[in-house]
């Protein structure tokens, strides 16, 4: 049967079948309104295969979250480094019809068996070498990406389930070519422990032992047939045969983890509503926790409210007030925000107006704050974070003809997860998201301290952000571990105080502040990894002028220039008339698509 056949098909049973739609609960997002349907759909996603996936869903008559489980399924073959079935992942998704902001959340949970010091050596107490966390049993949570969206399809599905995977079944049998980002990343994790594991070294190298090159077509046959069990059972991954052969793999040394069937099969997404707060005249929606990105994000803007980013520009004075509001929230977010299941996190009195006033008076225009600390909006202690950062990631958008949009955040945390494959997919190593330590020096317990069933703080940072008068405006996020705020954020503050278009936005130098370091993209500095990592995607230069630099570095900044970031950007941006623009990160392989 074709693609299109079978899409066609899948429409034709989709019509017959009710979609089970519950009333959502009255959300607190403020002023949003229901938006006119736009004028076509359209994807964004970091891979043009993904991308592609999801239009041919939209073009069957398929719904953004129709669209979104096929672009999901796509990138954990095209793009395994990144995210794919085995990992987790946060959505925001508009309901037009009911002017609804949604938070889906499936980040990977911890098992019943997890300890707070479990990365820890236990002869010197100290946290376990990178990749021996990384590459461990210990480090895989419950995968939560999959059955998320089929909460979604629930909700605002069109198509019958498992109609969105034949896409991705055709080209897991067929093969694809090998991307150059792909390529790349398995040349340099060869160097480490991706050939440990059996499956991935028979998956990503040669038998005479070479990394997979660049164009090679690659084939797997596996993910077809977990793509096939995942259309019959969306909870294939939790339960039966599939799930027996994760828990065999996380069982297996070095340092085996102790994640069960049992710990599998009571696995549930969330969803909640979004957590919203106005940005000038905006509105602007993200996940909740355990995702930061939200809380973070509103954070910065919160802060940079009081201050005209309009008429500073993007210029030595804008940036440095970015800047300087970033020190902040990422010290406050580092110390309070965890899983609201398991801790108290004073989401609202961090967002608090009043409370960022206080936090923005900090701010001098003639110097940066010297030893940024974290706040204390709720009058509780908490310790000092000792969470590690690992970059990785996919970030995709889509809007479909009736105005439902989604944005997604995917992963499987670091390069290629815990570098462990199971039945052609890679396990994720989400758990050491999760702070080494329980706590800190002053014996503080740590909000993000490992616990059984306790869900890690992600910097996921999907956002939706709506136009003074209520209406869809564009979507935004990013990959790129904590940084992906920062990366985030940029593109809001561009869009909307300095009159960016998506893609200028997207291309501003991305500038991360955080514990004291302040890190961009600087002009003329393209490293020699970085240019590897974009090549073959159409990267430029995307750094801050010397001049600029310099700047910030008279206003006391402890810059790092970077020759390059490797965020992947991609929005959606609704004009007046209802015509969507789109944005990719040309820092990565991506593309924005119509309908």
């Amino acid at each position: 049967m074709t693609r299109t056949l079978f899409l066609t098909t899948a429409l034709l049973l989709a019509s017959c079948k009710g979609i089970d739609t519950p009333s959502p609960t009255k959300t607190t997002s403020g002023h949003i309104t229901t938006t006119p349907a736009p004028k076509t759909g359209m994807v964004a996603a970091a891979n043009p295969l993904a991308t592609q996936a999801g239009l041919e869903v939209l073009r069957a008559g398929g719904s953004a979250v129709d669209a979104a489980i096929a672009v999901q399924a796509t990138l954990g073959l095209v793009e395994p480094q990144s995210s794919g079935l085995g990992g987790g992942a946060f959505m925001v998704l508009y309901d037009p019809k009911t002017a609804k902001v949604w938070a889906y959340d499936g980040r990977e949970e911890a098992p019943s068996g997890a300890t707070a010091t479990m990365f820890l050596d236990s002869a010197t107490g100290k946290p376990r070498r990178y990749f021996e966390r990384v590459g461990s049993g210990q480090s895989t949570g419950t995968p939560g990406a999959i059955v998320m969206l089929h909460r979604a399809h629930q909700d605002y599905g069109k198509l019958k389930w498992g109609a969105q995977l034949e896409s991705s079944i055709q080209l897991a049998e067929e093969g694809f070519r090998v991307s150059p980002r792909m390529a790349s990343l398995i040349k340099r994790m060869g160097g480490y422990i991706l050939k440990n594991d059996p499956d991935t070294r028979a998956y990503f190298f040669q038998e005479n032992g070479d990394p997979i090159p660049e164009g090679f077509l690659r084939d797997n046959k596996p993910y077809a047939d977990t793509l096939r069990a995942i259309a019959e059972n969306p909870r294939a991954l939790l339960e039966g045969e599939i799930a027996a052969d994760i828990v065999t793999k996380i069982q297996q040394d070095p340092f085996p983890g102790s994640l069960t069937l049992a710990d599998m099969a009571k696995y549930e997404p969330r969803k909640a509503e979004a957590l919203c707060t106005p940005y000038r005249a905006h509105m602007v929606c993200g996940a909740q926790p355990p995702a930061s990105g939200g809380i973070a994000v509103q954070s910065i803007l919160g802060t940079l409210e009081n201050f005209d980013m309009a008429a500073a520009g993007n210029s030595a004075e804008g940036w440095h007030l970015f800047a300087e509001a970033s020190f902040l929230a990422y010290a406050d977010r580092d110390k309070y925000v965890a899983d609201s299941a398991f801790v108290d996190v004073p989401t609202q009195q961090m967002l608090d107006k009043a409370y960022l006033k206080s936090r923005a008076a900090l701010i001098r225009r003639d110097a940066r704050i010297e030893n940024v600390k974290a706040g204390n909006p709720a009058s509780f202690a908490r310790g000092e974070d000792a969470t590690p950062d690992t970059p990785g990631t996919s970030h995709f958008t889509v809007v479909d003809k009736d105005g439902l949009t989604v944005s997604v955040t995917t992963t499987v945390e670091g390069a290629f997860g815990s570098q462990r494959m199971v039945r052609g997919f890679l396990l994720n190593n989400q758990l050491t998201d999760f702070s080494a330590r329980d706590k800190d020096a002053d014996g503080v317990l740590i909000a993000n301290r490992v616990a059984p069933g306790k869900r890690p703080r992600s910097s996921m940072s999907p956002h939706i952000v709506f136009a003074p008068d209520g209406e869809f405006l564009f979507t935004t996020g990013s990959p790129g571990g904590n940084s992906i705020i920062a990366y985030t954020a940029k593109t809001i503050v561009g869009m909307i105080d300095w009159g960016l278009s998506p893609q200028e936005a997207i291309e501003l130098p991305n500038v991360i502040a955080r514990n004291g370091s302040l890190r961009l993209e600087a002009q003329n500095l393209r490293d020699a990894e970085t240019e590897e990592l974009n090549r073959g995607a159409g990267a430029k230069e995307f750094g801050m002028s010397e001049e600029i630099v310099s700047a910030l570095e008279g206003l006391g900044h402890k810059v790092r220039r970077s020759g390059g970031e490797i965020s992947g950007l991609h929005i959606i941006y609704r004009e007046k008339d209802g015509q969507l623009i789109g944005g990719a990160d040309p820092r990565r392989e991506g593309t924005a698509v119509a309908q």
